[in-house]
C-alpha cells in the first residue's frame, strides 16, 4: 500500500497553521482555510493543484495580479545591493519612489511618510493631523473601515470595532453615508443624496465645535462597507466644508488606490484634492508590505524647524521601495488602469443583464474593478437576504453562497448580502465571464430567499 507523501504533507502544513497560527476576523475553531501553493495572473493553485479564479485581488490589493516577474526581478536586484538600513539614510529607492509618487498623486501632495501598511498610513495621518493643527476631532462615515491598529479602527464604523468599543480611542465622530440604495434621508435622486449627506455632515461638524475638529476622514471609494459610491457632488461639499473651518481632509486611498477605481486614485473620479493622502495595498500589490502617507507642503513645512512625531523602524525600506517603484512602472507600461475602466464597464453591462434572471439582485455598485453586488429577498422593500452584521444564525444565505463559491473554485468575499466583485487590473474579458458565472450560480441561492 503506498502513501500519498504529497497528501500528507499538504494536510500537515494545513494542521501547522492552525495549531500555531491565529487567522484574522475568525473565530479560530472549524476553519478550514484554501491551502496555496502557487499563483500566477488572476488565478491561485492549492497544493492538490485546484485552481481558484481571484476574483477579490485577496484583499482588493494584488492589482497587477499574481506572480508578476518584474517585480521579483527588482527584489532581488535591491537586496543584492542593500536589503536594510534605518530610516534616517538615503536610498536611492526611497528617493524615486517618493518622486514618483509626488508626480502621481494630486497636485496639492508633495512627500510621503512611508509605512509598512494602510493601518499605519491612516494611523498616523490621525496622530499628524492633531499635531499640525492643535485640535483633537476626527469625523468620519459609520460605513467606513480604515484599518484594524486603535486609531484606525476607532474611525471607521465597520462593526469589527464593536469588541474593542470601550477602549476605543476618544473624539471620533461619525455620520451617515450618502448611500443612495438605502437613503437614510430617503433621497429621490443621486444627487439630492449626495447634498442631504452633506448638509447632515455640516451640521455634525457645527454641532461638534470645528474649531475642535482637526480632520475629516474619507475613503477615496468605498470599499468593504459596501462599495458606496459618492454622488458626484459630495467630495466636493466636503471640501468646502473643511475650507471654511480650517479642517484637514483625509483621503484613504489604501483600498481604492493604484488604478482600482479606473483612474490612479478614487479621488481622481471627484476633482477634489486632499491635504493628506494614505495608500498601501496596490502600491506594492501585496508582493511586499509598503504603505505611505502623502502631505502637502503646508503641513510638511509646519515640521522644518521642530522634529516630525512620527517614526517606523522599517519606513522607507529599501526593498519595499523597490518593489513598489516596480509595480507602478507595471500599471503605466502594461495599461492597467485603461483596463480596469474598461473591464469594469464590461462588468456593469454584464451585471445588469444578470438581473433580468435573479430577482435577488437589487443593486449593483461598480466604480473601475471595485464592484459589489447587493443582494435582496424583494426589491420592492429591499430586505437583505442577510443582515448587516447578521449573527450567526441569520448567517443561513451566505454560508451557502460562500461554500458554493469556494468549491466552483474562485476566491471573492461573501460578506452579509455583498458579493464582492474586485478582480485583478489584468484580468481579461474571459475570465471576467468565467468569474461572473461563478457568481452567477451562488446568486442563484440567494434567489431561493426571495418573497
Amino acid at each position: 500500500m503506498s502513501i500519498d507523501t504529497n497528501a500528507d504533507s499538504a494536510s500537515q502544513i494545513v494542521k501547522d497553521c492552525l495549531d500555531y497560527t491565529l487567522f484574522s476576523w475568525s473565530k479560530q475553531g472549524g476553519l478550514n482555510p484554501i491551502n496555496a501553493k502557487r499563483a500566477e495572473g488572476v488565478y491561485v493553485y492549492d497544493q492538490d493543484g485546484k485552481r481558484y479564479i481571484d476574483f477579490s485581488s485577496q484583499l482588493m490589493n494584488v492589482n497587477i495580479g499574481h506572480g508578476h516577474e518584474k517585480v521579483k526581478a527588482a527584489v532581488i536586484k535591491q537586496m543584492d545591493e542593500l536589503s536594510f538600513v534605518y530610516p534616517g539614510m538615503a536610498t536611492e529607492a526611497r528617493a524615486a519612489l517618493g518622486k514618483k509618487l509626488a508626480q502621481i498623486t494630486p497636485a496639492r501632495l508633495t512627500k510621503s511618510f512611508f509605512t509598512l501598511g494602510g493601518a499605519e498610513a491612516v494611523e498616523n495621518s490621525i496622530k499628524l493631523a492633531r499635531a499640525v493643527t492643535g485640535r483633537h476631532k476626527i469625523v468620519s462615515l459609520y460605513r467606513s473601515y480604515h484599518g484594524a491598529t486603535y486609531g484606525a479602527m476607532s474611525a471607521g464604523g465597520d462593526p469589527r470595532r464593536f469588541g474593542m468599543d470601550q477602549q476605543a480611542v476618544p473624539n471620533h465622530v461619525r455620520v451617515e453615508n450618502p448611500y443612495f440604495y438605502r437613503c437614510p434621508w430617503n433621497s429621490t435622486t443621486l444627487e439630492e443624496c449626495g447634498d442631504n449627506a452633506a448638509d447632515a455632515l455640516e451640521r455634525v461638524v457645527k454641532f461638534e465645535n470645528p474649531n475642535a475638529i482637526a480632520a475629516i476622514l474619507l475613503e477615496g471609494e468605498s470599499g468593504s462597507s459596501g462599495c458606496i459610491k459618492y454622488p458626484p457632488n459630495y467630495w466636493k461639499r466636503v471640501r468646502d466644508i473643511c475650507d471654511e473651518h480650517g479642517i484637514l481632509l483625509i483621503d484613504d486611498e489604501v483600498m481604492s488606490g493604484f488604478g482600482r477605481t479606473g483612474k490612479m486614485f478614487g479621488i481622481d473620479h471627484h476633482g477634489v484634492e486632499p491635504d493628506m493622502m494614505c495608500m498601501a495595498k496596490g502600491l506594492t500589490s501585496g508582493y511586499l508590505p509598503l504603505g505611505a502617507l502623502m502631505v502637502s507642503d503646508k503641513i510638511a513645512n509646519a515640521y522644518a524647524e521642530q522634529a516630525l512625531p512620527l517614526g517606523l523602524t522599517y519606513s522607507a525600506h529599501p526593498v519595499s521601495c523597490a518593489s513598489a517603484l516596480a509595480t507602478i512602472e507595471i500599471y503605466e507600461e502594461e495599461n492597467l488602469i485603461e483596463n480596469a475602466a474598461k473591464m469594469g464597464q464590461y462588468i456593469e453591462q454584464q451585471v445588469e443583464s444578470m438581473k433580468e434572471r435573479h430577482p435577488s439582485i437589487g443593486d449593483f455598485r461598480n466604480t473601475g474593478l471595485l464592484g459589489c453586488i447587493e443582494l435582496v429577498k424583494n426589491r420592492e422593500t429591499k430586505e437583505p437576504v442577510t443582515p448587516w452584521n447578521a449573527s450567526p444564525d441569520q448567517m443561513e444565505a451566505t454560508s451557502r453562497m460562500a461554500a458554493k463559491i469556494r468549491e466552483l473554485g474562485m476566491f471573492t468575499f461573501v460578506r452579509w448580502n455583498w458579493i464582492f466583485v474586485a478582480p485583478p487590473l489584468n484580468i481579461t474579458q474571459s475570465e471576467v465571464d468565467e468569474g461572473l458565472e461563478i457568481i452567477s450560480q451562488a446568486i442563484s441561492i440567494a434567489d431561493e430567499y426571495c418573497v
